[in-house]
């Protein structure tokens, strides 16, 4: 089991060097000058070539790989000219943070209805809650985050005036001013989820409902409840781990969309304000910070099959 996670931890890093190579070279294809951006309209020459040479970008591709690679890894992420602010305080130390509250609310919000409402599904499969959830699931799945985003803060925020519209108040700071900011952000993110871990705990609950295992837990007198919680949804866990670690990338697709539309000053944001901007090192900032985030998760998920199947573990 040590050797299969080393092997899973050599092949992270592996990854995200190749996607560090890959979007480094497809940045410096893209159009627009940075160099000419931050001198303004009117530069000489020289000014110009003088801003080339102290960016490095006058250097061979490799060798400015090399120089961003070790500045990035000791944290020096570079300066935004835009902003003038450095990037590692703005995108780790600030935008990471809500990003990382949107998303873990959201997926909590997913969860905590998906599940349930999956559960019920399938024990009242092919009733008339059954097929409501079906409605709701494949609803969910058809409206895109900015429409379903627009349609909550026109009709909470604007018609009701239950919630505010837009802004951010960190959870950790004042816990409940953020949990009442954050409830309609996290709504619009995970509804998408919502309905893809109902069908998928209704598909999967209702194949392990007919195992042998659970007709022996019934004989043996054992509560319904007991039967379908303990017994039955501790072996949809496994797949359920999978989708949710693979789905991971939509989710912060998602959070760009999302932060936009509510004003939340997170990842999404930041690269929609970047790429418009041109600063191609805040771009790379967040795109490794993004990989790192869907492929560490994706780890964990591989490294915790065995403590969800005690059938993987190693028999020495």
């Amino acid at each position: 089991m040590l050797l299969h996670a080393l092997a899973r931890i050599g092949q992270t890093l592996a990854v995200l060097f190749v996607v560090s190579v890959a979007s480094f070279g497809l940045l410096k294809l893209a159009p627009g000058d940075p160099v000419q951006i931050m001198l303004g309209s009117e530069y000489s020459p020289e000014a110009y070539e003088s801003l080339v040479a102290e960016m490095g970008l006058d250097q061979p591709f490799l060798v400015q790989y090399a120089h961003w690679a070790v500045n990035f890894i000791q944290g020096d992420w570079g300066t935004s000219f835009v902003a003038h602010t450095d990037i590692f305080t703005h995108a780790f130390k600030e935008a990471l943070p809500v990003t990382l509250t949107l998303a873990s609310f959201s997926l909590a919000f997913a969860i905590l209805i998906g599940v349930p409402l999956g559960v019920l599904s399938a024990v009242k499969k092919d009733t008339v809650f059954d097929a409501g959830a079906a409605v709701v699931a494949l609803t969910g799945t058809a409206f895109p985050s900015f429409l379903l985003g627009i349609l909550l803060i026109w009709f909470f925020g604007v018609k009701l005036g239950l919630f505010p519209v837009m802004g951010y108040v960190s959870p950790w700071e004042d816990f409940w001013l953020g949990i009442y900011h954050i409830i309609l952000p996290a709504l619009t993110l995970s509804t998408y989820f919502i309905a893809m871990i109902t069908r998928l705990t209704r598909a999967t609950l209702i194949e392990v409902l007919e195992q042998p295992y659970i007709a022996a837990a019934r004989a043996r007198g054992e509560p319904n409840w007991r039967v379908i919680w303990v017994h039955g949804v501790r072996n949809i866990a496994m797949p359920l781990v999978t989708i949710l670690g693979l789905q991971l990338g939509v989710l912060l697709q998602g959070t760009v969309l999302t932060e936009t539309v509510f004003n939340l000053p997170g990842i999404g944001q930041m690269l929609t304000s970047a790429v418009l901007g041109r600063e191609y090192a805040v771009v790379q900032a967040g795109v490794m910070m993004t990989a790192t985030l869907f492929i560490g998760v994706n780890l964990l998920v591989d490294l915790s099959y065995p403590l969800l199947d005690p059938r993987l573990r190693d028999r020495k």
